[in-house]
């Protein structure tokens, strides 16, 4: 009798795991058939990323974003709301035109900064002048005054405008050496320039306006042909613009000759004072364990130096597709699925972190959280983040995803936990599992990762494609995994260079409130 008892119960177990992974083995086929047959991904990106373009936090066009993607999600059938968490400048960009007309005449490309004033409608027009290299603060603040009526050049000259790359490919090794030694010898003294007046970077920008100038000119090179790195005007009165980094050069050298070169300046924008900023959450509730949570993350914000493409259009696509898939194929998950797609990221994981102090209930129920946010191309790096027993689930999570995609990922248990650098850190910090998923370069840190180049065109739809399809198998899985997995966290790596413990990195709080009021 025992043993028939026990022949039956484990008959009972293996046709219970026979089943489950069946069931499995179909949904994740529905998956994949649904992403690739019935895809959503270029429609999504030609309205988020074309239409709507770039979300720079406290813009109108972020407003527009969010809900934008309330409506297609409620198109869908899924929930989803906005989640107000504060507030941040209000700026609306408009044209930026920018000539030389002095002593020949040529339209310049460039761009106000965000957040930059504007020219009150007016185009203004003066001579360059460049920063001195002076000996000491008290030089400089002599040298002041002669800043006004003029447009100011901060940055250094480029060497060149040709990315290593390039020079490696055509120079001889020679050359390239020489170059290399030419810029670094350049950015020294240049460095040692600017420490002479005393100041920071933004205590420099604001004494020049106060000084008189007609506004800031620089440029912030990205390393490769036609691209620059677009950020935030350290101003409050004057406009700041970034040329590229062939006309800057052009001015610098005329500056620099005594040639007395005299741009004129067109910078149309529109401060809106304070605005709300908001969270978009999207929600397909869970049928058996609903206080238990699955989540998707990518935020939503970017800055607006082109459209905000890679940065994070393609994680915000790739987790809004994954829930359409979702919501069609598992329409009724043992735990609920939420989608975060954060605001002012790009500021410091404002809205992440927020949504970390303002819900503990789901982040001490957190079963697992999947972020995407470093470019376009497929995912090849997930990594424990430190959590001691990340390899026994991520492993098993990632065995069901199809071999051509799972092949591609590299995996690191338990590795250590990101202090920074996207949203998870914000989940992380309170030992709640947080995942990256790293996906490879494309050159993005250089040509797409905050730069005047992060447009549409520069998507791989392949690699956003099997991103979805991953997310999709990653969250039903966890959804279905019988328990929450445990959070202890593995033993801390010595530092190296300390010779000290790392410690797990701390929660740090939303900054609720941005711009200038600070």
């Amino acid at each position: 009798m025992v043993k028939a008892f026990i022949v039956l119960g484990l008959s009972f177990s293996l046709s219970t795991s026979v089943i489950a992974q069946n069931k499995d083995s179909i949904i994740v086929q529905q998956i994949v058939i649904e992403a690739t047959s019935n895809s959503h991904l270029k429609k999504l990106g030609h309205e988020l990323i074309d239409v709507i373009g770039p979300r720079l936090t406290g813009t109108p066009q972020l407003q527009q974003a969010h809900d934008w993607a309330i409506k297609t999600y409620n198109n869908w059938g899924i929930t989803a709301r906005n989640e107000k968490w504060g507030e941040w400048r209000g700026w609306e960009r408009g044209v930026t035109h920018v000539d030389l007309v002095y002593p020949r005449v040529r339209t310049l490309e460039g761009m106000q900064l965000a957040w930059s004033p504007s020219t009150n409608g007016k185009t203004v027009t003066g001579e360059t002048i460049i920063i001195p290299d002076v000996s000491d603060s008290i030089a400089f603040k002599q040298w002041l005054p002669n800043v006004k009526g003029k447009f100011v050049l901060v940055s250094m000259m480029q060497t060149t405008g040709r990315p290593d790359y390039n020079w490696q490919e055509f120079a001889t090794a020679e050359s390239f050496d020489k170059m290399k030694k030419e810029r670094e010898a350049l950015t020294d003294a240049w460095r040692k320039r600017l420490k002479k007046t005393g100041l920071s970077d933004s205590a420099l920008h604001q004494a020049l306006e106060n000084a008189g100038a007609l506004g800031i000119v620089q440029n912030l090179w990205s390393n490769g042909f036609g691209v620059d790195k677009i950020f935030g005007a350290k101003t409050r009165k004057v406009p700041t613009v970034d040329l590229s980094v062939e006309d800057y050069g052009l001015l610098y050298r005329m500056t620099e000759a005594g040639d007395k070169p005299r741009i004129s300046v067109f910078a149309d924008s529109k401060d809106k004072g304070a605005v709300p900023t908001y969270n978009t959450m999207a929600e397909i509730k869970g049928s058996e364990k609903p206080g238990e949570y699955v989540m998707l993350s990518a935020h939503f914000d970017s800055w607006d130096g082109a459209s905000g493409a890679t940065d994070n259009g393609t994680g915000t696509i790739v987790m809004m597709e994954a829930m359409r898939i979702l919501k069609k194929i598992y329409p009724n998950p043992k735990r609920t699925i939420l989608a975060g797609h954060w605001s002012s990221e790009e500021q410091g994981l404002n809205g992440s972190r927020a949504f970390v102090e303002d819900h503990p209930e789901i982040v001490a129920n957190l079963q697992a959280l999947f972020n995407q946010d470093n470019g376009t191309g497929r995912v090849v790096n997930i990594g424990g983040q430190g959590f001691l027993h990340s390899y026994q689930y991520i492993s098993k999570w990632l065995s069901k995803v199809p071999e051509n995609i799972r092949s591609q990922i590299q995996t690191n248990f338990p590795g250590t936990p990101g202090a920074g650098g996207s949203d998870f850190a914000s989940f992380v910090a309170v030992g709640a599992p947080g995942f990256s998923l790293s996906s490879n370069s494309w050159l993005y840190g250089s040509y797409t990762w905050h730069t005047n180049r992060d447009t549409y065109d520069k998507i791989v739809w392949d690699d956003v494609q099997s991103n979805a399809i991953l997310v999709a198998i990653l969250v039903y899985m966890a959804c279905e995994e019988p328990n929450l997995i445990p959070r202890e966290k593995s033993v801390m790596p010595v530092n190296p260079r300390t010779g000290e413990q790392t410690k797990w990195p701390e929660q740090r709080k939303a900054k609720r409130r941005g711009g200038f009021w600070d």
